[in-house]
């Protein structure tokens, strides 16, 4: 099935109202989670200042990714092997080929432990600069407001899984022998390893469904962490005044495969976040939440002189480096083994 035929999904959806008040009917993370679910949760009716967050960083997305190519490689970390700052062109995610329309800037979250901090304390892993390798950030007088926005954007995403983790962990414990429990609250509770990732897809420079593969914009992959929390795409036409608009192709956005092997589409509304689960959650529950594969499908032009670009935010929750998500594998030793696959 190509992405034009792919239906277009209907997660499960809770309110933060209801998440907060808990607990909801385990029929709810059944269909969410269970076996014959999307793998997905949507929450809606976060709060207020949600929308105004997002809406200011990942328009800020466009004005990183358009900085001089000397600003852009002053923000890089090739010691982290660019899971730090920017970094295009650096990941193969599919057959070896680099991954060349994607932009991204890499966030530390340790802020959110500790407001001091800009990595994962290095205790036990030196040798994992991915993690313990100190933010980079843009000068403020380019990006205004840059940082805090960020920060404080992704702290609310934190806030919000640590809600769903919460409702996972009352249907991991009913249904997983064995499963911690509160594991997963715990994770993303006392995480200093939590990475956000702002995306920009650049314009595809193809003009015909023809000449594009489904996954032009971002190959099939599965997460590495446990849940990760993500924001609705913002898309814009760049070569347009003002850029921000609809997305103009009704195909272009992310897609995933289903717990029971579907090509579905996913549309997130702007005011809600999705959370989907990682490849650590399933070594964790023994294949009980197993790791959602998904893609993103580029926008086709819609018209000459027109350049469609994709911002999002996603932030990863994960354990800390010497939790182990395995009996023997610590996650640094996981994480250290995924990064050496795809950089």
């Amino acid at each position: 099935m190509n992405a034009h035929q792919a239906p277009v999904a209907q997660p499960v959806t809770v309110s933060f109202r209801e998440l907060v008040a808990g607990p909801f009917s385990p029929n709810i993370l059944t269909e969410a989670f269970g076996p014959s679910s999307l793998g997905i949760l949507v929450v809606c009716q976060l709060p207020e200042k949600f929308v105004h967050l997002r809406k200011r960083v990942l328009s800020s997305a466009s004005y990183l990714a358009a900085l001089s190519e000397a600003e852009l490689q002053s923000l890089e970390s090739p010691e982290s092997k660019y899971l730090v700052g920017w970094s295009c062109g650096k990941e193969t995610l599919k057959s070896g080929q680099f991954d060349t329309l994607k932009g991204s800037y890499y966030v530390n979250c340790a802020f959110h432990q500790d407001s001091s901090l800009d990595s994962a304390p290095a205790d036990g892993f030196p040798d994992l600069p991915q993690y313990t390798a100190p933010n980079i950030w843009p000068p403020s007088d380019r990006l205004p407001g840059f940082r805090s926005d960020i920060e404080e954007l992704c702290s609310l995403i934190i806030q919000v899984a640590t809600l769903v983790a919460n409702a996972c962990d009352r249907y991991a414990e009913n249904n997983i022998e064995g499963y911690t429990p509160f594991y997963l609250r715990h994770v993303v509770e006392t995480s200093f390893t939590t990475k956000a990732r702002l995306l920009h897809y650049f314009p595809s420079e193809n003009d015909t469904e023809e000449n594009a593969s489904d996954d032009d914009w971002c190959a099939t992959h599965v997460d590495h962490g446990c849940l990760t929390g993500l924001t609705s795409a913002m898309f814009l036409d760049e070569a347009a005044t003002p850029p921000v608009l609809e997305s103009p192709d009704p195909a272009a956005g992310l897609y995933i495969e289903s717990r029971t092997g579907e090509i579905v589409k996913v549309n997130i509304p702007k005011d809600c976040l999705a959370f989907q689960t990682g490849k650590a959650l399933e070594l964790i529950t023994r294949g009980k939440f197993r790791a959602v594969p998904h893609f993103v499908k580029g926008a086709r032009r819609t018209g000459r002189g027109s350049r469609i670009a994709r911002n999002t935010l996603a932030v990863f929750t994960q354990p800390n480096l010497g939790e182990e998500v395995e009996p023997g594998l610590t996650f640094g030793e996981f994480a250290r083994a995924t990064v050496q696959k795809n950089y």
